[in-house]
């Protein structure tokens, strides 16, 4: 019946067949939440068309809801939905000519596919991610992405210039920043368009002080509907609202993003640390250099990559196998002679335009550590930067091909503190996660305090549940003494909205309601993202699998 329905007012494929329905039941989540029937729109019209019939039925069918999906590789349950899924990857892929640094793309293209043709005209966008190979835009946007760039470069919120959106009544309309003057034309408008500007104007408006001291302390964030950032400097700016807000506001049919030149050349500098005492020194030591990144990695990473060392050595795909195989001999000296595996290794990424630009950074560096008299290494090749990258980047799929019986269980994976706050905040982290007993490693964004903890765990047992509950509890409440953020990265999905009150004061999430009452009345755009979820939901529609 919904599929004959659907398929009279779209052009795109309509799939109700139960191995569609259960392979769109997941991402890359811990979550199963079945929908009622996946859609693949052919452009604008069939989204159009799929708003007004979700706006039309929604009293028949309380269930029925619309949710956009990208590549599905959220691991917060984005795009999950017992609705209508739209995946837009099919048709919806298109990427304009390049005009400047800027391009205009549609939700569906693959960022893998996006990045060769930026790379064509030597450009990139900057914040990808690390799964860069298997996401796509329409996903970045509505995370509001971050990656390896990010400490440089900033978030996707800083790159997409303008935007079309189809908002509940139907209708797609134009979104771009807009002076005073500007605004007040669409708030007098007096249409549904007119209407949203001129409620959430409003709401800003009203509740400034309130949204001012709501802005997360911590140079990341994904986590509520960022109200503070709609309206500043005299520029009204709905994109700035709509990207990170996970398809719940309105669907997004197209972007205009900005691009940046491709540095010529980049080197690493890697640093490794025996304790974490001197960690927020040594960061703001490196900060002062203009790094393009810092990333790092902890002493159990380092442990997986001793442990199938060899496994590890064939995912790099080295051109000279025997001579990568050598260049690790002064990482075994140095552990043997210093007694072990440090508790951090620290990667320090420099780009320039020329070797002579990249080798002075890293000098600089170099002579700005030596009072810490910590071991370092300045790579000279790609290929030996590429074996830092590649602890950082496999251990875990290291772990999770060899660990049987149990899956990734990302829950507490995207928490961020201030710098300062680090060897305060990661070790009293790791206290709550061993007091469980979990199996993890955390790789992090030092330059951004921004910790990626994904445990191994056996979801067929039940009692998991309850560890997940307890864990989230407690390591939500130590980010939020340290008034950091839940997400960084990732956003709020189905695995971190109920727990947003960890860093919202009531009146604050209130003011999230109402910001999604004014865009969403009904609750049509994939519903209990950002608002509206709970523990109970989501400890309901967890995989025990």
């Amino acid at each position: 019946m919904l599929k004959e329905e659907l398929q009279k007012i779209v052009r795109g494929e309509v799939l109700t067949d139960e191995d569609t329905l259960r392979n769109y039941s997941h991402d890359a989540s811990l979550f199963t939440v079945k929908p009622q029937a996946v859609v693949y729109p052919m452009d604008k019209a069939d989204l159009e068309a799929l708003t007004r019939y979700v706006v039309n039925n929604k009293a028949l069918n309380p269930n029925l809801s619309l949710t956009i999906r990208a590549a599905g590789s959220c691991m917060a349950g984005g795009p999950l939905n017992k609705g209508i899924i739209a995946d837009v990857t099919k048709h919806m892929n298109a990427v304009s000519e390049i005009q400047g640094e800027n391009v205009e793309v549609e939700p569906g293209v693959f960022y893998r596919d996006f990045e060769k043709l930026t790379l064509e005209k030597k450009l990139i966008l900057p914040c990808f991610t690390a799964s860069k190979n298997l996401n796509a835009l329409g996903g970045m946007i509505g995370n509001n992405c971050a990656g390896e760039k990010t400490l440089r470069y900033g978030k996707m919120e800083n790159f997409v210039l303008e935007s079309k959106v189809i908002f509940s009544d139907g209708n797609e309309y134009l979104v771009k920043p807009l002076n005073k003057d500007e605004l007040d034309v669409k708030i007098n408008q007096g249409d549904f368009e007119g209407n949203i500007y001129k409620n959430l104007y409003s709401l800003i408006n009203s509740n400034k002080d309130l949204i001012d001291g709501a802005r997360p302390d911590v140079s990341k964030n994904s986590a509520g509907y960022y109200l503070w950032n709609v309206y500043r400097n005299g520029i009204f700016d709905l994109n700035k609202l709509l990207v990170g807000s996970q398809g719940t506001l309105g669907l997004v049919t197209q972007a205009k993003v900005k691009l940046v030149p491709v540095e010529p050349v980049s080197k690493l500098f890697v640093i490794f640390l025996p304790d974490l005492k001197h960690l927020a020194e040594l960061v703001n030591v490196i900060l002062r250099t203009t790094p393009e990144s810092i990333e790092s990695y902890d002493d159990a990473t380092m442990k997986l990559a001793v442990r199938f060392f060899p496994e590890m050595l064939k995912t790099m795909k080295a051109k000279h196998f025997f001579k990568l195989l050598l260049s690790f001999i002064p990482e075994g000296l140095m552990m043997i002679n210093e007694g072990g595996i440090p508790k951090l290794i620290v990667l320090v990424e420099y780009a320039g335009k020329t070797e002579e630009e990249v080798n002075g950074k890293m000098k600089d560096l170099e002579e700005k550590l030596k009072p810490f008299r910590y071991q370092m290494r300045l790579t000279h090749s790609v290929e030996e930067s590429d074996k830092y990258w590649t602890i950082r980047r496999e251990s875990f799929n290291l772990l999770r091909k060899h660990v049987r019986g149990s899956r990734t269980a990302p829950f507490i994976d995207d928490v961020i503190v201030k710098p300062e706050y680090m060897p305060e905040f990661l070790p009293k982290m790791r206290q709550i996660l061993d007091k469980y007993k979990l199996v993890y490693t955390i790789a992090d964004h030092s330059g951004n305090g921004n910790f990626h903890i994904i445990p191994l765990m056996d979801m067929r047992k039940k009692s998991n549940i309850e560890v997940i509950k307890k864990v989230s509890e407690e390591v939500y409440n130590l980010v939020s003494f340290y008034k950091g953020s839940i997400t960084a990265e990732h956003n709020d999905g189905i695995i971190r909205t109920p727990y947003l009150n960890k860093m919202f004061l009531p009146e604050v999430l209130d003011l999230f309601q109402k910001t999604k009452n004014i865009f969403d009345p009904q609750n049509i755009f994939n519903p209990g993202k950002k608002v509206g979820g709970s523990i109970e939901y989501m400890c309901k529609h967890i995989s025990l699998e």
